[in-house]
């Protein structure tokens, strides 16, 4: 990440392969839009996905479990299943157990699928087991369709050494 010197344009840090090159307004506005949804969707996918865990090994997912796993009070899981249960993503009544509609389990399977290949990848080019496990948690937002593509097709050449 660049160093922000006082001052500094942060317009010009590292949003180009060339550092004195400045993008274009609509270049960088959409880069910026493309991390806002990311942004937006990330604590999304990470409950669904913690809800699919659940429910596979469990067979069920209570939001008290989903407390103790993301680290957050109830109330906070409280809050989050009412947004969930407005997109239609999970279904659940008070003081009982969550269950993922087929549009959240969807979304549980597609989220693991990314989260797979960047990890898969990540441990291909050498990142430490424990860096890879954080990072992808992260990355699998925030990578697009092409970046995902070009991981798989990374992962698919036979190794050269």
């Amino acid at each position: 990440m660049a160093a922000r010197r006082k001052g500094a344009n942060l317009t010009h840090v590292s949003t180009s392969s060339r550092p004195n090159e400045m993008l274009e307004p609509e270049v960088h506005a959409r880069q910026h839009a493309h991390v806002r949804k990311a942004h937006e969707t990330e604590l999304i996918e990470d409950y669904v996905e913690l809800i699919a865990d659940l429910s596979d090994a469990k067979g069920e997912a209570r939001a008290v479990e989903i407390a103790r796993r993301m680290d957050v009070r109830q109330a906070t899981v409280s809050k989050m299943l009412r947004r969930l249960q407005e997109r239609g993503l999970v279904t659940s009544e008070p003081y009982r157990a969550v269950f993922l509609t087929d549009q959240g389990r969807s979304m549980a399977e597609e989220s693991r699928a990314r989260h797979a290949v960047v990890l898969e990848f990540l441990r291909a080019i050498g990142v430490p087991e424990e860096a890879a496990l954080q990072d992808a948690e992260g990355v699998e937002h925030h990578v697009s369709d092409e970046t995902l593509d070009a991981m798989r097709r990374f992962l698919r050449q036979p190794d050269t050494d």
